[in-house]
Formats: C-alpha cells, sequence, structure tokens
C-alpha cells in the first residue's frame, strides 16, 4: 500500500428543500391608515376599462375571465418552482458515482441519519488507528459518550511522528431541529447534555512514519495495554500504554519516563517494511504475528518476562508483501494471511515446516485487508485493490485447492479497498472503507426479492447500480482505516487526512 499526502477537505453544500408549505399564499390584505387615496384604485366597472381593442368578461361568480392562455397563473409557476427543485434534490449523490464537486460546493452530512458525529482534528494525517478497551461498561447507548483511541502519524518529517493516545469524552447526541416545534431539543438529548466535546491526549515520540498500530484486545481485563506499532523503517514496537491510559482519570498522576519507551522491538524484519500486524484475541499473556513485504511473518510471544521473536519465518519465499494478518477467532493455533499476490492463506504455528495449510487465489489484484469474524469462525471477509470485496466460507477452503467462490461478493467501490471489519456484536453486518473516501456499511442479513429490485428500478436510476445490502454511506477524505467499538454498540472510529470522525448512524 502506498503513502497518500494531506489534501485539502473537499465538501458539498447542499441546499435546503423547500416545501410548499413555506410559499406563502396569496391573499387579501387590509390596509391600515388614511392615507392611502382611493384615487390610486380604479373601479373596473367603470368606463375607462371599456374599449373597443379589448373585452373584458366577467363570470357567474364576478371574476375576470382571461382569455390569453399564454400567460401563466402565478401559483402554476411557483408549483413548477418547486417541482424543479425537488427533483434536484431528490437526485441521489454518491461521491464516487456522482459528478465532480464544483468550486463553490461542499458536502455536508445530514444529521438526521447520525446518532453521533464528530471530527478530530490531528496535526498531521494517521493512517491506521485502534480502540483501547475501558472500564466504563459493556452496551453503553447514553450519552454523553466516552472512548479511547490510540493512533499514529504520517509526519511530514520523522523525527516529528507520535504515537497519540486520546480520550474523547462529552461526545453528545446528534441533534435535529424541528422546525415545527423547536422546543423538542431536550427530548433528543436523553441527558440535557449542551456541552462542547472534550479531548484530552498523551504522546509517545516514534522515529518513522507508523503503517499499523493495534492494541491488544485484553487490555481492558489484563490491565497491561500492550499496543504494536508497525513502521516504515521495518521496525516493530511494543508499547505498555497503561500508564498514559491511567493519567486521564488519575488527577495529578505522573507519566514515568520509561512508559514512553518500547518494551520490546522486533528487528527480524531488517529494513523492510510491512502492514501486516494481529495480537492473538485467545492469549491473553499476547501473542503477535507481524509481516512485511517480502512475504515474511514473524510469531513474537510473550512469556514470564520476555518477549520472544521466533527465528524462523513463515513464508513461502514468493518476495510478495503480506497485506494483512487476522488470528482465528476459534483455534489458539491458527491464523489467516493475505497479500499482493491475491491468495488468502490459512496457516497453522505448530507447523515445523512454517508453510501455510491452505493456499486460495481469491483475487487477481491485491487482497488487501482481512477480517475475521468474531460471532461466526468460519466467515472471512476480504477486499481487494481494485475495490471488489466479499465474504468467504472457509469450510470451503481444502488443502490443494487452488481456487474458491465467496459467499458473496460486492464491486460498488470504485478503487482500492483500506480497510474492512465485521461488527464485533452484529455478525451480518460489515464496515468497509475505500480510497474513493467513504465508508459503506452492509447488512448481508438482506434479501431483496424480485418485486423490490423491480420497484427499486422504477424508483431511481441510480438505485440499479446499488445492492440492496447497502446500509449507509459515510464520506471522509482518504479514509485509510475504521474500527467498531465493542462497548458502545454501532459506534465506529475511522482515520483519513482530515482528522478522526466518530461517529454512529441510525442504521445501526
Amino acid at each position: 500500500m502506498s503513502k497518500r499526502t494531506a489534501e485539502e477537505i473537499t465538501e458539498r453544500n447542499i441546499s435546503a428543500k423547500i416545501s410548499a408549505d413555506s410559499v406563502p399564499a396569496a391573499k387579501i390584505s387590509e390596509l391600515a391608515g388614511d392615507d392611502v387615496s382611493m384615487e390610486e384604485f380604479e373601479d373596473q366597472f367603470s368606463d375607462e376599462f371599456e374599449s373597443d381593442e379589448e373585452i373584458v368578461q366577467i363570470d357567474e361568480n364576478g371574476d375576470i375571465e382571461d382569455d390569453d392562455d399564454n400567460i401563466p397563473d402565478a401559483q402554476e409557476i411557483i408549483k413548477k418552482d418547486e417541482e424543479r427543485e425537488n427533483d434536484k434534490n431528490s437526485t441521489l449523490y454518491l461521491p464516487h458515482k456522482s459528478r465532480p464537486l464544483g468550486p463553490d460546493e461542499v458536502l455536508e452530512a445530514d444529521p438526521s441519519v447520525y446518532e453521533m458525529l464528530h471530527n478530530v482534528n490531528l496535526t498531521w494525517p494517521c493512517l491506521t488507528l485502534d480502540i483501547l478497551p475501558d472500564q466504563l461498561g459493556d452496551e453503553r447507548r447514553s450519552f454523553p459518550a466516552s472512548l479511547y483511541v490510540a493512533t499514529a502519524t504520517q509526519a511530514q518529517r520523522k523525527k516529528e511522528n507520535e504515537l497519540l493516545v486520546l480520550k474523547l469524552s462529552q461526545l453528545a447526541k446528534t441533534l435535529v431541529k424541528d422546525e415545527e416545534n423547536e422546543d423538542d431539543d431536550d427530548e433528543d438529548n436523553e441527558d440535557g447534555f449542551e456541552g462542547d466535546p472534550i479531548m484530552e491526549s498523551e504522546t509517545v515520540p516514534l522515529r518513522d512514519t507508523t503503517n499499523r498500530l493495534r492494541v491488544s484486545p485484553h487490555a481492558g481485563k489484563t490491565g497491561e495495554y500492550f499496543t504494536a506499532v508497525s513502521s516504515e523503517n521495518g521496525e516493530v514496537q511494543i508499547f505498555d500504554l497503561s500508564s498514559q491510559f491511567k493519567s486521564f482519570d488519575t488527577p495529578g498522576y505522573s507519566i514515568p519516563k520509561q512508559s514512553k519507551k518500547p518494551i520490546h522491538t522486533i528487528r527480524n524484519h531488517g529494513n523492510v517494511e510491512g502492514y501486516g500486524l494481529d495480537w492473538s484475541p485467545l492469549i491473553n499473556s499476547g501473542s503477535l504475528l507481524s509481516g512485511d513485504c517480502t512475504g515474511r511473518v514473524y510469531l513474537t510471544s510473550r512469556n514470564t518476562s520476555n518477549w520472544i521473536t521466533d527465528k524462523t519465518p513463515f513464508t513461502i519465499d514468493n518476495n510478495q508483501s503480506i497485506e494483512d494478518i487476522q488470528w482465528s477467532r476459534s483455534e489458539q493455533t491458527v491464523f489467516a494471511t493475505c497479500g499482493t499476490d491475491g491468495y488468502i492463506r490459512i496457516w497453522d504455528t505448530r507447523s515445523k515446516k512454517h508453510r501455510p495449510a491452505i493456499s486460495v487465489q481469491a483475487s487477481k489484484t491485491d487482497v488487501n485487508v482481512i477480517s475475521w469474524c468474531d460471532k461466526i469462525n468460519y466467515l472471512l471477509a476480504s477486499g481487494d485493490d481494485d475495490g471488489k470485496w466479499g465474504i468467504w466460507d472457509l469450510r470451503n477452503f481444502k488443502p490443494g485447492q487452488a481456487q474458491a467462490s465467496p459467499v458473496a461478493q460486492y464491486d460498488f467501490h470504485k478503487s482500492a479497498i483500506t480497510s474492512i471489519s465485521f461488527n464485533p456484536l452484529d455478525e451480518s453486518i460489515v464496515a468497509v472503507s475505500s480510497e474513493d473516501n467513504t465508508v459503506t456499511l452492509w447488512d448481508l442479513s438482506v434479501e431483496a426479492d424480485d418485486e423490490e429490485i423491480k420497484q427499486q428500478k422504477s424508483d431511481s436510476r441510480e438505485l440499479e447500480e446499488i445492492p440492496p445490502q447497502l446500509l449507509f454511506v459515510h464520506w471522509q477524505k482518504d479514509v485509510k482505516d475504521v474500527k467498531w467499538h465493542k462497548q458502545v454498540p454501532g459506534a465506529l472510529v475511522s482515520t483519513g487526512t482530515d482528522g478522526l470522525n466518530i461517529w454512529k448512524t441510525i442504521s445501526v
């Protein structure tokens, strides 16, 4: 995956739709005061109106009959203007398919479809992020919300790079004003909170740009916030961010200097950078896999006091980059990789040969990212460099099998997939980010019958190309990574060149 530099944020300004109720109806107004001379108003029945050139006819109701059909009625003009405006506003706009925005247009989010939407501006773009587990409880649905995030920068100069640990609190629910009754705002805000969001941050200096960052999923239970950082210089550093996490909620706490240094550095990759990185969800002591651009994967494990990296890598010696790694959710020794050769491979750490057990070609182009389903352990999602993404049933993968067919595949995005993630709380929901500046949410449980598809096509021409499983489209400039929050149902955090987006839709 190549790096992208920050660009200016381009948004679109969507004008408000004008309803019929907002057009004042014609009516007869009373004239106040005695200053108005009656000579200004002529009697239409006087002799001055009689003319050989024009005959004015009065109907039985006393109204003037107009024989000139070329003069349009004022109400008809207003109606036609409203219809044109409605047609304009009802046009479906998809950032990656519709016409490019004009120089005076920006893209604005519709607050009515978000339950929460916040943007965090950062000094430098970040290519990767992960969410820190906390002790605030599970199934948190009330507002204002709080969460903890770890990310790392892509600074202009290497020495300016940092690992950022953020606490984002007082994240209020998105309020949508009702034009008919603006007094209902308090009902939308469950806790009556009207303050501004708060961001607290702690930094750890880094020596290079970070390609990928991953936090141990056991941190919330063990209290050890092991965070792995894969850098451009080929090093993989492991930090313990426990002190940084503690400082947010402990007044007067001073972070020890030692906490800003890595507790272990993996140098087995040499100076070869990598993107594949994942912690085992089943080994709480700490077990990390790291891959590089020459096709090597190293296993680093923690014993009673030290971290040990195996000297022999898992590889097939094809010199093709490992783009992503995912541990199995049910087998402690099983993991999957994907790479630029278009293959998805299943490995077993017990293999003495350090070779894959199964290799299946999933794409004719690079497979950039994969995600193992938390709820159904035989489902794996993958995203390709050509914008396609799909779902694989691993029960169909057999040793010696060269190819397999996905159980579902979508060709909606028109640029490379940069991140993919199953919802940890709902196995049918998947989040997909792409270089086309969008994050899409999908519901795989939706099945549209023929009548629904026909109805879609008849309703709108744009809907013909939209799969019925598509739930939501979120726009973010150069989005690179997206993560679900396991403790706040439906909440996501995504990162792009315009900072972090924390959002939750009404769809999930």
